[in-house]
């Protein structure tokens, strides 16, 4: 793949601080309290919940968009819900729901202890700082939550700056993985032959697809090479999801560099720390990840 020039060059403690940061901004996609925030404004299908929470930042916009800035939903699925969505809540209305719900979920998940804590404020400085670095052109879904304001609680700030550094590294990886010939459901069906990916149950329950759709998507696969007859990433499907990441961390390196490996390897300490906590405490599906 093209700007591999630079591999020599570890970017990998920007990704490790990546997914810390990230596993706690995904927990509110899996609450109780996201559905009765949304719920309150007559949003209850669990799809159009996902669809409006999300895509809120963009503004009314219609399902091209929403298939286009989420990359892994089928369009017919996505049409259903967007843009009938916004008849039921504005925007506006979603996204302070949205806040409400997050707020509720953080202070369940981490307990009061930690919200008060000097750590929680130091991580939400750091994660701000790297924010700092962050490029709006060709990143539609960072670019739009960047001209939200930024919450006062540290909670809350650190949810939103590490909303702001997920949206930007996806904004980068969608890119990759079209420069790499993968449309959204062949990336979901070699995500999840790395074994990190969601289980297929996941993929067909949320995103859309049939499980014949699945099961032509992993035949295309195994043309190209990259799926094995049991569905496992062969040696040069294990390759190009390495490459995948590699380029995406590319492709993500300044906000980590703007905050110094110093900077990074602590709020990737804090991070991993708060987001064990909410795991313990049940803020995922036991069986979200995996081949099963």
């Amino acid at each position: 793949m093209p700007g591999m020039t630079t591999a020599a060059i570890d970017r990998r403690p920007g990704r490790r601080c990546h997914n810390a940061l990230n596993t706690l901004h995904s927990t509110h996609y899996f609450s109780p309290d996201l559905d009765r925030e949304l719920g309150a404004l007559g949003i209850t299908d669990p799809r159009a919940v996902n669809f409006a929470a999300r895509a809120a930042a963009l503004g009314p916009v219609g399902p091209g968009t929403v298939t286009a800035t989420f990359y892994n939903y089928k369009y017919d699925l996505v049409a259903r819900h967007v843009p009938a969505v916004w008849e039921t809540a504005r925007p506006p209305e979603v996204l302070a729901a949205r806040a409400r719900a997050v707020d509720a979920t953080l202070r369940r998940l981490l307990g009061a202890r930690v919200l008060a804590s000097a750590e929680l404020a130091e991580a939400a400085e750091l994660a701000l700082r790297a924010c700092e670095a962050c490029a709006r052109p060709a990143r539609p879904l960072y670019s739009a939550h960047a001209d939200l304001p930024v919450p006062e609680e540290p909670h809350l700030a650190y949810w939103h700056a590490a909303t702001l550094l997920r949206e930007h590294r996806g904004d980068g990886h969608l890119a990759v993985l079209t420069a790499a010939g993968l449309d959204g459901l062949e990336a979901l069906v070699t995500h999840t032959a790395t074994g990190r990916g969601l289980a297929p149950k996941w993929v067909l329950r949320t995103r859309g697809w049939s499980a014949g759709e699945w099961d032509a998507a992993a035949g295309r696969l195994r043309e190209r090479g990259l799926l094995d007859a049991d569905g496992e990433l062969t040696e040069r499907g294990a390759a190009l999801r390495a490459e995948i990441e590699e380029e995406t961390d590319r492709l993500d390196t300044a906000p980590y560099e703007h905050l110094g490996a110093a900077g990074v390897a602590r709020l990737t300490e804090l991070a991993t720390a708060f987001a064990r906590t909410a795991v313990a405490a049940g803020a995922f599906p036991a069986d979200l990840f995996g081949k099963g």
